[in-house]
């Protein structure tokens, strides 16, 4: 129950499915409602295609690279850091975020449900980084690795179902609302992160105890 608790926090967290909902407004504003709801389905799944994908092979590509698990640990928890200290200054960027020139050029796009919507929007750099995390964190586990797939799916629904009713969280919520729920996530991510490096650095013996 722990490791599905802190898995679905992470990637709770990291792919903010709240956050995600404006980007998806504004990039579905001239589709009809059968439209969005194909867009939403086909983008939801096309990352969880790409974040299973890495759940499943992050170890091995761990290994295949000679990246220790510790070094791994670090450079994420950095990574998480930085992604959290945009959430907490409500600020995109591209680890959670498109930027300015991919933005236009997906406003001008006909499907936006793999780009920008599945990559980078929910299966990010931030996102990617933390299935792996979570998986190798598991040693092999296979009830705890079960239990970091299930918080991976749950999430994602969770993100499915906030696409589909984006235009009425918006208008609950509005920009101020969602900004709010950004920086308390951030706080968490933040906390996460800095967990994280502590974890590697102890790991690597850089540290002690």
């Amino acid at each position: 129950m722990d490791a599905l608790l802190q898995a679905f926090v992470a990637f709770l967290v990291i792919v903010d499915p709240v956050g995600v909902a404006p980007m998806f407004g504004a990039l579905t504003r001239d589709q009809d409602a059968g439209q969005r709801r194909r867009i939403a389905i086909r983008a939801v799944g096309i990352a969880a295609v790409v974040l299973f994908a890495f759940g499943f092979g992050g170890s091995w590509l761990l290994r295949a690279l000679g990246i220790g698990f510790p070094a791994f640990r670090i450079a994420g928890g950095i990574l998480l850091l930085l992604a959290a200290i945009d959430m907490l200054f409500a600020r995109p960027s591209g680890l959670r975020a498109t930027t300015d020139p991919e933005t236009k050029e997906a406003i001008h796009r006909a499907d936006v449900s793999v780009f920008p919507l599945a990559i980078p929007l929910i299966a990010g750099p931030g996102a990617m980084t933390t299935v792996v995390l979570q998986t190798t964190a598991t040693a092999g586990d296979p009830a705890r690795l079960m239990a970091v797939f299930a918080a991976l799916a749950a999430v994602l629904a969770l993100t499915l179902v906030t696409l589909l009713f984006s235009a009425r969280l918006l208008r609950a919520l509005g920009v101020t609302g969602i900004n709010v729920i950004g920086r308390v996530l951030g706080i968490v991510l933040a906390a996460l992160a800095c967990q994280l490096v502590i974890d590697g650095l102890l790991a690597s013996g850089l540290i002690r105890a």
